[in-house]
């Protein structure tokens, strides 16, 4: 077993954990650790607790000490530093003339390394702005080029439904999210409708999709033949979390529409079929152990010739012989020596 300790930095940014070298540390307390960017002040997320040697993978960096007043206030200062700083790179950057958007400046506590995310359709040659940026602040600099997700995450803002955007508050890692469900929740089709902020689907379409999953696999389909109490009839309009279907029945000439529960109808045909089609003609199907066979057409037959049916043979005069057919290409063969052609 080992005690581990989880540490979030940056608001609702993902959870790291480490180890606390034998202290112990309550949530909500301000802690300072080694990370591969140098020292840098976290929150603790996760109170000490002891973890299966099999479900980790060791080494742990450690936790240096908890935060001092000191370490506040350069936390706070450096707060400024890196609004000026994200200013300064943006200002390079046009006046380079590249195409990117500074969206952030994350500089460590100890000042030993200076992180910048920014925005770009394309790929960007930022050699030249690294330069401009170590001249400026004497430490190591780092460019990275994020997605417009994680842009969201890190700017914030508000969503279509009024509230702060979850990537910014407590979505800890991005989920994959796909058309599929919103045509399983039975939602718009619309870009504008069902595409947050950032240009991509809505986080929150995954929230539901395992519920919509489930109850789509007792459901039966959108024109599927089913029989009820009243009789046989199509679906027509299904409501997935109320569990009810709207079945269009047929009465000679007549059709009415009742709405049942799927508890009591029984699915006789999935897919779109209509109820004139269920009496179709039956196709034969071979008997066990017969092969079905192709059906063979006739071979045509040739015909003789009038002169092979009547049994004659042409006679040619004495002195004549048979025409020789001619080989070759009609530039091969000297025509002056060729007999003169009767006419």
């Amino acid at each position: 077993m080992t005690e581990i300790v989880g540490i979030r930095f940056r608001g609702a940014g993902k959870t790291y954990y480490f180890d606390p070298c034998g202290a112990q540390y309550e949530e909500g307390a301000k802690l300072v650790v080694e990370t591969a960017a140098g020292s840098e002040l976290g929150e603790c997320v996760a109170s000490n607790r002891m973890v299966a040697d099999e479900k980790i993978v060791p080494p742990f960096r450690k936790v240096m000490r908890r935060a001092n007043d000191d370490d506040l206030a350069k936390a706070a200062a450096r707060e400024q530093e890196e609004l000026a700083a994200r200013n300064f790179c943006q200002d390079c950057a046009d006046a380079r003339k590249l195409d990117m958007r500074v969206i952030s400046a994350e500089r460590s506590l100890d000042g030993s390394k200076m992180v910048f995310s920014f925005v770009s359709e394309n790929r960007v040659d930022f050699r030249e702005l690294v330069r401009d940026l170590v001249a400026q602040y004497h430490t190591r600099v780092e460019l990275r080029q994020v997605g417009v997700r994680d842009k969201a995450k890190m700017l914030g803002g508000l969503g279509i439904c009024g509230r702060p955007f979850c990537c910014s508050q407590f979505l800890r890692e991005f989920h994959p999210v796909s058309i599929k469900m919103a045509k399983d929740q039975s939602l718009s089709l619309s870009p504008t409708k069902i595409s947050g902020t950032c240009g991509r689907l809505m986080c929150c379409l995954k929230y539901e999709q395992e519920a919509y999953s489930e109850l789509l696999k007792t459901t039966p389909k959108l024109g599927s033949l089913v029989r009820t109490a009243d009789g046989e009839g199509t679906v027509t309009a299904i409501n997935l979390l109320r569990r009810q279907l709207r079945v269009l029945l047929e009465n000679g000439d007549e059709f009415s529409a009742k709405y049942y529960h799927v508890d009591d109808i029984e699915g006789l045909r999935n897919g779109k079929a209509r109820l004139g089609q269920a009496n179709q003609r039956p196709t034969a199907q071979p008997s066990d152990g017969e092969q079905p066979q192709k059906e063979r057409r006739p071979r045509p037959q040739r015909q003789p010739s009038a002169d092979a049916a009547q049994g004659e043979q042409t006679e040619r005069p004495e002195g004549e012989q048979k025409p020789r057919r001619r080989r070759g290409g009609r530039g091969r063969g000297n025509r002056e020596n060729q007999p003169p052609r009767e006419e």
